[in-house]
């Protein structure tokens, strides 16, 4: 159609063979790609950060439960050389029963049956050891036993010696854990 100058004027119909093609956004209108490249970059760090503290904090979490469990055997070992090497003529009964409470194993059979001669040679010829642990380390550890290597040393005296003379000891105790009481099962001297 042409108006009255001349010139065509559209009548509004759509031509359907001519397609426009879709319009592309601009560079300038679409979306960075790589801040979202950096906050995946980030999640991934931050995961693997907080993994890897997880795993830090149980680490030192059963090395400090292992260190405990060790240094509880060898205090126990401590202990069994200073009942060994502590006993006083005037509760000599007390001193080895003591020891005995503490024992388990081969240690404890060597004494059962065999404490009341030993009270009666103590008590007869008046003997006090007054032991002291100098030095005292784990040497190995299986399971529910350990041994430890002790250093130590009892004054000893007697009715025919009044002056205490000391006596230096090196021992292998082992402790085996029986339903969570620490006990020594195995006592040897070591030369």
């Amino acid at each position: 159609m042409t108006d009255d100058q001349g010139q065509k004027t559209d009548t509004g119909t759509v031509d359907l063979t001519k397609t426009p093609a879709p319009e592309q956004p601009r560079p300038e209108d679409a979306a960075p790609v790589w801040p979202r490249r950096v906050v995946a970059v980030a999640s991934v760090l931050v995961v693997a950060l907080v993994a890897a503290g997880a795993w830090l904090l149980l680490d030192r979490q059963s090395a400090s439960e292992r260190d405990e469990r060790r240094e509880a055997f060898v205090q126990a070992a401590r202990q069994t050389v200073l009942n060994l090497t502590t006993i006083h003529a005037d509760n000599a009964e007390a001193d080895v029963q003591r020891l005995l409470d503490g024992a388990t194993g081969d240690f404890k059979a060597e004494f059962e049956g065999r404490e009341g001669p030993f009270v009666e040679v103590v008590q007869q010829a008046g003997v006090t050891t007054i032991g002291e642990v100098l030095e005292a380390g784990l040497q190995t550890e299986d399971g529910t036993c350990a041994a430890s290597l002790v250093a130590s040393r009892a004054m000893v005296s007697n009715a025919d010696q009044p002056e205490p003379e000391p006596r230096d000891f090196r021992l292998r105790v082992t402790i085996c854990d029986e339903n969570g009481r620490l006990l020594a099962s195995k006592v040897e001297f070591v030369p």
